[in-house]
């Protein structure tokens, strides 16, 4: 069984919550993208992305301890059951309070990809056809200016981890825009009619 199948596994037993699972679904089709683009392990950074919120259901750490609740459940919890350092390293590294700074190509993706996946799904769910096919980089952008849009998309934590990635803001959207079209149906962004 590969990485992928066994993160989505893990991530229908821990997540009930159909917003959850499809935020996940969208950061997993975000890492396979760029993992592909850039000549990575697509199946291990697609398992990243499945299980980079497995605890935030159950766990969710709104005062953002360093130690407990969200990422730290989830990843002692992968730690116990076989999973790399690498997978564990990259999910404490996505949450900036965890002091584990992103320093590997695939942890500076996943802090790229986290915030913003969210907010292209948001802009998508806003369009009158409800589809992901209908959202561009100018709509991205303008919503991304409106801060009572999905507030609570982080965006300067999107701004940042572009300037981590070292690519321009404009093609870290694009691709993530690019990814998430690519399984529209998965997560709900076909469209409707």
């Amino acid at each position: 069984m590969n990485l992928t199948q066994r993160a989505l596994d893990i991530l229908r037993e821990w997540v009930t919550s159909e917003s959850l699972r499809k935020h996940s679904y969208a950061v997993s089709d975000s890492m396979k993208y760029f993992a592909q683009q850039r000549g990575e392990d697509a199946d291990l950074w697609e398992a990243v992305g499945l299980l980079h919120d497995m605890d935030y259901e159950k766990h969710p750490n709104l005062e953002r301890s360093a130690t407990e609740g969200h990422p730290f459940v989830g990843v002692q919890w992968l730690g116990q059951h076989d999973w790399s350092e690498e997978v564990c390293r990259a999910i404490l590294s996505h949450a900036d309070y965890s002091d584990v700074v992103p320093q590997t190509n695939l942890e500076k993706t996943l802090r790229a990809v986290d915030e913003l996946s969210g907010l292209v799904v948001a802009v998508a769910l806003v369009r009158p056809s409800k589809s992901i096919h209908d959202v561009d980089l100018a709509a991205v952008k303008k919503k991304m200016k409106d801060k009572a849009f999905a507030r609570a998309v982080n965006r300067e934590e999107i701004v940042h981890g572009a300037e981590q990635l070292g690519m321009p803001l404009d093609d870290v959207i694009t691709n993530v825009i690019t990814a998430l079209k690519a399984d529209a149906d998965r997560l709900g962004l076909a469209g409707i009619g």
